[in-house]
């Protein structure tokens, strides 16, 4: 089968589950079989929405927020058992962080933060426990390849700009604290 593309030039296309890539107005696109179908951009989106899966939205955003808070709850309830252990607030809130980042790997290496993700969604991918997956994840991918080629080097593919930007704006931030002279914040 054969399909033309009409109008302005259209970037990648799914089509029948195979990718499509940019091609020119005019340009015929050939596909097994026999014919031309000539299918515009518009054309195609209706095709896609009548065919594709419809997600319920206002569910899915629920879902995701509570797992969020279910996880965020959870890191409460760390930092409050520390707290009664006799932890000052600034120990208890960095014991909590690493407790949920060991958590977090744990769970990615198991298998099941990727069974969690893809039930919760963006709710657990806010936390500080998506940070860590998506480290944890890459390392677990690239192991194959060697320690320092695979997972040295691609631990950080993910999170390595977080890291770089995050760095980079807490030096600006304490630069500009430092010349308006609010050292003691």
């Amino acid at each position: 089968m054969m399909f033309m593309v009409v109008g302005r030039i259209h970037r990648t296309y799914l089509l029948s589950q195979k990718r499509i890539s940019a091609r020119r107005p005019g340009q015929t696109i050939r596909k097994r079989g026999r014919g031309k179908m000539k299918m515009t951009a518009q054309e195609y989106a209706r095709r896609v929405q009548k065919a594709g899966p419809h997600s319920p939205l206002l569910a899915d955003c629920l879902w995701a927020f509570c797992v969020g808070g279910g996880i965020c709850l959870l890191g409460e309830g760390l930092r409050q058992l520390f707290l009664r252990q006799g932890a000052d607030a600034e120990a208890a809130g960095t014991l909590t962080s690493c407790t949920l980042i060991l958590l977090s790997a744990v769970l990615t290496t198991l298998g099941w933060y990727q069974k969690l993700a893809a039930k919760a969604g963006a709710g657990s991918l806010v936390p500080i426990t998506g940070f860590a997956n998506a480290v944890v994840s890459a390392a677990i991918e690239f192991k194959a390849e060697g320690r320092v080629t695979g997972t040295g080097a691609k631990m950080f593919l993910i999170a390595g700009p977080v890291i770089v930007y995050g760095t980079l704006a807490a030096v600006v931030y304490g630069v500009v604290l430092w010349l308006l002279g609010a050292s003691a914040l």
